[in-house]
């Protein structure tokens, strides 16, 4: 059954406006136009954005989503996987948050736009480890796409939390996945999105 409804989630500091998730939007709208596609804000606290997520895939089909998360995204669209059973794509998902995000407590700028300011509380942490999930994603409805040059996260923990995802492993490229474009085709042809 071709994909219906597809959610993309970013990462950390990022937002909408992030290049992939622009890159994903122009191929939705100009190549699957009947593909509802939501790309939420989502708010600092993981609590609140898992809430805003729930809320907007609420009368989603399960058996015709799918998600697309990248890093701080990827933690997220697995959470929403495990509790849809829908179709995912990992962008170097980040794989403890909790331990990770901790030193960035305070106040963060926007990747996208510097001038937009938020606070990561420390209560954030707390809500991160709330969300880890521990089993594998079953390996038919997940992709994986990892960089070795990636300068933010630790590609062999990536790797070894979603071995069973056959995860796509690049030699260099970084955190951003800037080579996005060379994967792009790959991912729509996994998702299988619904074409007018």
């Amino acid at each position: 059954m071709p994909v219906t409804h597809l959610l993309y989630l970013h990462g950390f500091r990022s937002s909408p406006q992030s290049a992939k998730a622009r890159q994903v939007a122009q191929r939705v709208q100009t190549q699957h136009p009947a593909v509802t596609w939501w790309c939420p804000q989502l708010p600092p606290s993981p609590q609140a954005a898992m809430a805003l997520v729930q809320q907007g895939i609420a009368d989603w089909p399960r058996p015709t989503m799918a998600v697309i998360g990248s890093s701080l995204g990827g933690f997220y669209a697995t959470w929403v996987a495990e509790h849809t059973g829908c179709k995912s794509v990992l962008l170097n998902p980040a794989v403890d948050p909790a331990r990770d995000l901790a030193r960035y407590i305070g106040e963060q700028t926007s990747w996208q736009n510097p001038e937009e300011r938020f606070f990561f509380e420390p209560a954030f942490i707390g809500e991160l480890q709330a969300l880890t999930l521990h089993n594998q994603p079953p390996p038919e409805r997940c992709r994986t796409i990892i960089a070795k040059g990636d300068e933010v996260l630790d590609w062999r923990e990536m790797a070894a939390r979603y071995a069973s995802a056959q995860p796509l492993l690049l030699e260099g490229g970084d955190h951003a996945l800037s080579d996005f474009d060379a994967h792009i085709d790959g991912i729509f042809a996994f998702l299988d999105l619904l074409s007018i």
